[in-house]
């Protein structure tokens, strides 16, 4: 009879931790760090965090529609006949072409702040984008196949080929830009691919 009283009363406290165990993170306890803004042809939301996908199960998840938002982690990718436009919550925007892919790695963002600081990564497609609050006041860096690039207030035009060239360009000064592939060992930068660094902010080795 004790070990019967026993075993209920383990049983009981069991029930009473289930019952008591917080619920699993609601898509409204996580914050965006974005929304989309713009959207043709075929584009897809991959969330990365398990949090927000429960939020976003109904029609897979993944087709992206105006007014949806961003969360650090996401990947997002346009289809052949795909456009996306992305505004952050720094005041920064991104256009991606047709097939593109991009991924949210980092978003730390405080009006009030002064250790503010982005990373996205740019695999290929045509990229766009206004940098924001985050460039003036922290660390904005986008990463592509050859270089990261350390962003300044410029307003950035990167196209990134299947075969892995990657050609930076700056909407503000003209004239300055560069093609570049990914080569075996350390590399001199030709005068004209210096100067698109220095527009850019290449930063090599961050």
């Amino acid at each position: 009879m004790r070990g019967q009283r026993t075993v209920a009363g383990l049983l009981g406290l069991l029930l009473v931790t289930v019952a008591c165990s917080p619920a699993p993170v609601r898509a409204q306890d996580v914050k965006p760090i974005g929304k989309v803004v713009t959207v043709a042809g075929k584009a897809m939301i991959e969330h990365i965090d398990a949090a927000v996908v429960q939020a976003r199960l109904s029609d897979d998840g993944a087709s992206a529609k105006v007014g949806d938002p961003i969360y650090r982690g996401d990947v997002v990718r346009t289809g052949a006949d795909g456009r996306l436009g992305i505004n952050f919550a720094d005041g920064s925007s991104f256009s991606l072409s047709s097939n593109a892919s991009m991924e949210m790695n980092e978003f730390v963002y405080d009006p009030d702040g002064k250790d503010n600081s982005t990373l996205i990564s740019l695999t290929r497609g045509t990229f766009t984008f206004v940098a924001g609050s985050v460039a003036k006041t922290g660390s904005m860096k986008v990463d592509t196949p050859v270089a990261t690039l350390g962003i300044r207030g410029t307003t950035p035009h990167i196209e990134i080929s299947d075969d892995g060239t990657v050609k930076f360009a700056t909407l503000i000064e003209e004239g300055k830009d560069a093609v570049m592939k990914r080569k075996a060992g350390p590399a001199v930068a030709p005068p004209r691919q210096r100067r698109a660094d220095r527009a850019l902010g290449v930063c090599r080795g961050c």
